[in-house]
């Protein structure tokens, strides 16, 4: 039989289960048991009031970057419509739109003349999901309208909801009477 399979425990580990080994540990058994559901509730308040703090600016910037995002891409296809024009000799219709940009025209004497697709991809919506507004210049070497209609994705607006781009690249009177 093997002896050091039933050897009595040497001094230096004989202790009583439930006691810890060091005392440093001995305030830890007590309080591995878990929180309170007071102290979660407390955690859970202190989170929400940074929250509450820190939400509203976080929101801000969001909202800033996207009319950011709006102008640049505005800029983008400004760029390409300007292009395009300089290849066919004519803005696109208002039927034609955007479109025009990425998809070759109907007419034999503009379809030859077109060199594009103009755009990587497809026309990009506006960054709140909402197609971009193409209106052709009204009268021969006026600017084209090319907007965004904002958040809200109506004409006009304030704020968040303000139209972005217009004839000059900034806030428009889009879709309003004057």
């Amino acid at each position: 039989m093997n002896n050091h399979l039933y050897a009595k425990p040497s001094k230096k580990n004989r202790s009583h289960p439930s006691r810890p080994r060091n005392r440093c540990c001995a305030r830890y058994a007590v309080a591995g048991r878990g929180f309170t559901l007071l102290e979660m509730l407390v955690v859970l308040v202190i989170i929400g009031l940074l929250v509450s703090l820190v939400g509203p600016r976080l929101f801000a910037k969001v909202d800033a970057a996207k009319a950011q995002t709006a102008a640049a891409q505005i800029k983008l296809l400004r760029g390409a419509i300007e292009t395009m024009r300089m290849d066919i000799n004519v803005y696109p219709s208002e039927e034609q739109g955007l479109r025009l940009l990425t998809d070759a025209p109907n007419e034999p004497d503009m379809k030859r003349r077109w060199k594009g697709p103009y755009l990587e991809g497809a026309v990009p919506l506006d960054p709140w999901g909402n197609p971009y507004q193409y209106r052709p210049p009204e009268v021969s070497g006026q600017p084209f309208t090319l907007i965004s209609l904002g958040g809200d994705g109506k004409p006009g607006g304030e704020g968040v909801d303000q139209d972005i781009g217009g004839d000059t690249g900034t806030s428009s009177n889009y879709g309003k009477s004057q």
